[in-house]
């Protein structure tokens, strides 16, 4: 009780505002301590603490709620952190372990659609994973292409995706191959057995919910430039991403991930080569040093297993270049000068090593790399 007055306290007067605002502070020492003195890397780096301020207020004050969930996205073209992936469209919803909700969908064409259940946040302390995992080829779908999802710790009858009793949030992803010809499946989420609107705002709880905003960007912001600097002592190379970070980081099990740190001279083109295996998706994608993926909304920043040109034997050459060599498969720096990487296979058979190398952009052409 005494805690609960305190926090009201802290909104009354002013307090829990004032301690959001250094937060912030606090997460904008980070760029300066942790980047080059590059104006492109430095404002990248301001403007990623925006992107993740308005993230961490959606998440933990406008859609906090697990008595009253609602889907909404967490990251999409402007908004982005922790190797997004340009083919994915990304839905989170808030939920609380000792809860029940149900799911109702319409399938649509996308190529892969799962939803998760996971406890935990990364930047903050205490464990994180995730608690359950579905996916679309698992549910039991009608005719017309509708189906439901039981969400609970309980085992229930039917399509069911369970939960850990700590269980905070519902991570939705959804993996196109062809933006122009997929449709995204359409989800709703309600709570079982009580009332779903929201409740009124509570000061208390609303402290809270802005402290945890704050830490949210400042954690965040570290939390991933860790990986970041762990990759730059092997620039150019891509390494099998650990799997208990990758569950800490909220990560969908049914990704086997290849990370690094890329970083080329203005004359220099870095090869990536592959095999790739029966799987169900693969892509590979650029970032910045913020590990935020390049603009492919406009530049060729990522490829996928649809968009990929291959050799005669199957396997592929990526070429990352600051400029266009004339070859198939190009990814574009989009001017800077360094970033991270990240090469994923999603459900398959095997996980070959992509091989990579640095070499003179104009010696490509005797690379035989024409296909």
């Amino acid at each position: 009780m005494v805690e609960r007055v305190d926090s009201q306290a802290s909104v009354v007067d002013g307090t829990a505002w004032r301690d959001f605002c250094h937060s912030l502070e606090r997460a904008g020492a980070i760029v300066l301590e942790r980047s080059q003195n590059d104006p492109l890397e430095r404002a990248e780096g301001f403007r990623y603490l925006t992107r993740m301020l308005r993230c961490g207020l959606e998440r933990y004050v406008e859609y906090a709620d697990p008595l009253a969930p609602v889907f909404y996205r967490p990251v999409h073209e402007t908004q982005k952190f922790g190797v997004d992936n340009p083919d994915s469209y990304y839905q989170m919803a808030s939920l609380r372990g000792d809860c029940e909700y149900l799911i109702r969908g319409q399938r649509g064409s996308i190529h892969y659609l799962s939803l998760g259940t996971y406890y935990g946040d990364y930047g903050r302390p205490g464990r994180s994973g995730c608690g359950g995992l579905v996916e679309a080829s698992q549910l039991e779908i009608s005719p017309d292409g509708s189906f439901t999802l039981q969400v609970s710790q309980q085992q229930k009858p039917g399509n069911w995706l369970p939960m850990d009793p700590d269980t905070t949030a519902l991570i939705v992803r959804q993996n196109f191959l062809d933006k122009a010809s997929e449709e995204i499946a359409k989800l709703t989420i309600e709570i079982v057995g009580q009332p779903s609107s929201p409740r009124p705002l509570d000061a208390a709880r609303f402290a809270e919910s802005l402290r945890s905003a704050g830490q949210f960007v400042g954690g965040t912001a570290d939390y991933f430039l860790k990986w970041s600097e762990l990759w730059m002592e092997n620039p150019n190379e891509l390494r099998e991403h650990a799997v208990g970070v990758k569950q800490a980081a909220h990560g969908d099990p049914n990704i086997f991930f290849y990370m690094g740190y890329w970083a080329l001279q203005a004359d220099e083109a870095l090869l990536i080569e592959a095999d790739p295996p029966l799987c169900d998706y693969w892509n590979f994608q650029l970032c910045n040093h913020w590990l935020e993926s390049g603009d492919y909304r406009y530049y060729p920043v990522d490829i996928n297993q649809h968009t990929a040109v291959y050799h005669a034997d199957g396997s592929f050459t990526l070429v990352v270049a600051h400029q266009n060599p004339g070859l198939p498969n190009w990814i574009d720096t989009t001017g800077h000068q360094r970033g991270g990487m990240g090469l994923r296979w999603v459900k398959a058979a095997n996980h070959p090593q992509p091989r990579t190398r640095v070499v003179k952009l104009n010696s490509l052409m005797s690379q035989g790399l024409s296909v």
